[in-house]
């Protein structure tokens, strides 16, 4: 029988990624601000490396804590690796990942063109794909591990305004991805969830809300506000903490009821 791996075993410092994390509304942004506030120390990934380097020193000038920023291309796989070793030699020990990194695409399937389909797939979900194998190595190494794929609720409702066929299928597959890395990784002490966020007031989608769309959306929603990145944040926190070590395979749903499974 596999040993338990308890709250105890979870270092008093430890380090997490957060790709994405530089956009200025962003989930990822508000993410790595919300993993600081709790003594997290962070490595900020993202395509822009000023924004990166940015964002990681407002971190440490607000929280005290540890923080680097580094850009790259997700999808580029030695990039990747290198950027993980990084911060495995920077930082304290490695035990949380938010695969947060993503890029929208509005065009309909019939509209979509291969290198539109893979451009998209190459950053969700084989970015994704490269991140956490050079980050769960680590953690396997340590035998702790905690991580999160930023999914949508374009996943589980077949599209959206700003994301239909190829971002919803990507999406999807990091859902899938999450419930085998869950199998798959938590006899080494690994767990793997994800969060499906809906209505978010980000660049993405938010930024671009008029105050008529965004009327039409407050019907479809039960809480009727639009949520904010602190919502998603407050839930990613939750699951990369000490508390959620027996929480894997999970779909947690932030949505305002826009969508109830």
């Amino acid at each position: 029988m596999l040993a338990p791996y308890p709250a105890t075993h979870f270092p008093e410092k430890a380090t997490a990624i957060v790709t994405g994390a530089a956009s200025p509304r962003g989930i990822g942004r508000a993410t790595a601000h919300r993993l600081a506030r709790d003594g997290w120390a962070v490595a900020v990934f993202d395509l822009d490396p000023g924004a990166a380097g940015s964002v990681a020193r407002e971190i440490r000038e607000a929280h005290g804590v540890q923080a680097i920023g580094l850009g790259l291309d997700i999808a580029d796989e030695e990039r990747v690796r290198a950027a993980v070793q990084t911060v495995h030699e920077q930082l304290p020990q490695l035990v949380g990942l938010v695969n947060n990194a993503g890029i929208s695409s509005p065009v309909p399937f019939l509209e979509v063109s291969k290198a539109e389909w893979s451009r998209v797939v190459d950053v969700n979900l084989n970015g994704t794909f490269h991140v956490t194998r050079a980050a769960a190595e680590i953690m396997a190494a340590n035998k702790l591990g905690r991580i999160v794929n930023v999914a949508s609720a374009s996943a589980q409702r077949g599209g959206g305004v700003y994301g239909r066929a190829a971002y919803s299928a990507s999406k999807a597959a990091l859902l899938g991805m999450a419930r085998t890395l869950a199998r798959e990784l938590g006899p080494l002490g690994i767990t793997a969830n994800s969060v499906s966020p809906g209505s978010i007031d980000t660049d993405i989608m938010g930024g671009r809300l008029t105050d008529e769309r965004k009327s039409v959306l407050l019907k479809e929603l039960p809480v009727g506000r639009v949520g904010t990145v602190e919502d998603v944040a407050g839930v990613i926190n939750f699951l990369l903490g000490r508390e959620a070590g027996y929480i894997t395979g999970a779909t947690y749903d932030i949505n305002g009821g826009s969508h109830i499974a």
